[in-house]
Parts: structure tokens; sequence; C-alpha cells
């Protein structure tokens, strides 16, 4: 009976576990009491496993040759930056991921985030708890730019949604949508351009070479003292330190950060005690509707690569392979 370990968070309680255990698999929860962004740690969990039900932990080339029963990486959302496909590629391991069905959450929480810190929030309700009465004005959201940076699924879910609160939408993106653009009159700039005009920055781009560390100390100071940075998308995008550095001096008026650079979150790491800072633990593409649609969907995948077909739609590798099986020849 072939093996499936969850090490995404909650996978376990997710809906497409009755569905592989009536089709014969056998499906484990991963010890959660341990780090599995430790790869020896993922390396002995993942053990006698074919197939894992995958969190955002990493997939090195160290873990996959320390495995050589699995088969399928289908890892829960769209990220798929942390596992070496090159690797995957060629020990024949098939990586899967769930694209289009939780952008609308994503979205729901960047919204989120800038409408709570455009309304200072953060610092309005540290203040109260601590016994205050802090009553400060703050620009209003309605004529503010938004800048995005990436126009995917995820950048165009939030673009409709800054309209409708009568926000002015600019973006920067290598292969903008052109009939998205045109419909709703959102203009292409440069990365500069954006960093210069945007009040508020939206980050929904890609983890590569070329996206790390992104937002740094130059980029940062390209933009408006009085500019938010949102990021619900690659913690790799943003130089924390250099994030860090500009909200305590001023260089920028707040963050809402969903991802990070180690995660989970440090407790000592110098954004918890932020007030000008709104953080959440990498659930913004989590929402009840998303949960159940990208398990179902992980469910279906797995399946039909157990029954050696490859699901193109989601699969992230083996581009060029007609051959592939479950079973090890």
């Amino acid at each position: 009976m072939s093996k499936v370990l969850c090490t995404a968070l909650n996978a376990e309680n997710g809906p497409q576990i009755a569905i592989l255990q009536e089709a014969g698999l056998e499906c484990h929860a991963a010890d959660r009491s341990v780090n599995l962004w430790d790869n020896d740690v993922l390396i002995q969990q993942l053990q006698g496993f074919e197939c894992v039900i995958a969190g955002v932990e990493p997939y090195p080339a160290k873990v996959l040759a320390a495995c050589p029963e699995l088969r399928v990486i289908a890892r829960i959302g769209v990220g798929f930056d942390a596992i070496d496909l090159a690797e995957c590629d060629a020990r024949g391991i098939a990586v899967a991921t769930t694209p289009g069905v939780n952008h609308h959450s994503v979205a729901e929480h960047t919204v989120a985030m800038m409408v709570a810190l455009s309304r200072g929030f953060p610092f309005a309700d540290a203040g109260l708890r601590r016994g205050l009465w802090p009553r400060k004005a703050y620009p209003r959201l309605m004529d503010s730019t938004l800048g995005l940076i990436g126009l995917g699924r995820v950048g165009q879910a939030v673009a409709t949604r800054a309209l409708g609160l009568g926000m002015r939408v600019i973006a920067s993106d290598p292969y903008p949508p052109e009939a998205f653009v045109t419909e709703h009159s959102i203009e292409i700039v440069s990365l500069d351009e954006l960093y210069g005009q945007a009040d508020y920055i939206s980050l929904h781009s890609p983890g590569t070479p070329e996206t790390t560390g992104m937002i740094n100390r130059q980029s940062i100071a390209k933009m408006k003292p009085s500019a938010v940075l949102l990021n619900t998308a690659r913690g790799q995008l943003v130089n924390e330190p250099d994030l860090i550095s500009a909200l305590q001096d001023g260089r920028l008026r707040g963050a809402g950060l969903d991802v990070f650079e180690t995660e989970p979150l440090p407790a000592d790491n110098p954004l918890m005690s932020m007030d000008n800072v709104i953080l959440s633990a990498h659930v913004a593409g989590l929402d009840r509707e998303s949960f159940r649609d990208t398990h179902l969907m992980t469910a279906e995948t797995i399946l039909s690569l157990r029954n050696n077909i490859l699901p193109r739609h989601c699969l992230q590798n083996l581009k060029h392979v007609t051959d592939w099986t479950w079973a090890r020849h």
C-alpha cells in the first residue's frame, strides 16, 4: 500500500484524506512537535513514504537524495521556490501545486491588511490596550495609489478590490495581462516609477534569484516616507533587516506581512514589537473555501499520479517526460 505523509499544517484534517484512503492510500500526519525546516528532521519523517502533501518546508537536493522512495511532492498552495526542481527531475519526483484556488483568499487578506494599516489599527489597538486613548488622523485610502508588483491571479484580484475602494492602481509586471489592464485602466510602470508613486506597495511576485531581496535599502530609498509595504507573496522578496531599519527610522509608514525570511517568525524579531506593523502566520491563502478546494485538488492530483497520469495544469516539473510512472522502474 502506498503511503502519504502530511507535512502541510492541518493537511491531515482536510477532505482529501478520506478520498485518498478510499482509493487505497495510507495517510499519516508528520510529527508536529519537530522542526520540519531542519533537513535532517524532515528526512527522518519522510522515510518509507512515496508521497508528501507538503507545506512550505524546503526540499533541497540533500533531502531528496536521502528519500529514495519519494515519488510525489504535492505542495499545498502555489509556491514551489523551496523545492529543487532540477533534482526532482533527475530523480523522477513529480512536483505539483494547487493553482487557481486561493487567489481570492490572498487578495482579501492583502486588502484587509492595507485597510487596517491605512486607519492606523496597530497603533490604535496597542495604545488602547495600554490604557491610552490614541486619536490620530491618517490619509484617506480613497484616491491614494496602490502599486502592485506582479499582476498574476492574486495581483488582479487585489486590483479589482482596490478599484472598488476608489484607489488608483498601477502595476509593474514583465508580462502584464493586456486585456485585464485595458479593461480596468491600470497603468503599467517601471519598478522605479512604482516605488516613487505608490502610497501602498503590494508584492505578488514569485521567488526567483532576480526577485530575492528586491525590497532593500536601495529600493526603499525610492519610496515615499509615507508608503506602506504589503507582502503576502514570498518572504524572500524582502530584505528584513533593511525593512526593519526603515520602519524604525520613519523611512516607511508601515508594513503588513504574512510571509517572512524565517518561518515561524522568531519571537525576538523586532517586527514583533512594532505598532506600525501587522503580522500574520503565512495564512493569507487560507480561508474555508480555499482550504476545501486546495485539498480536493491535491487529492485529484495524487490519484492522477497514482494512475500514472501527469496532471500538466498543476505539475511544475517533468515538462518533457511522457513515460513517468508512480512505481520505480
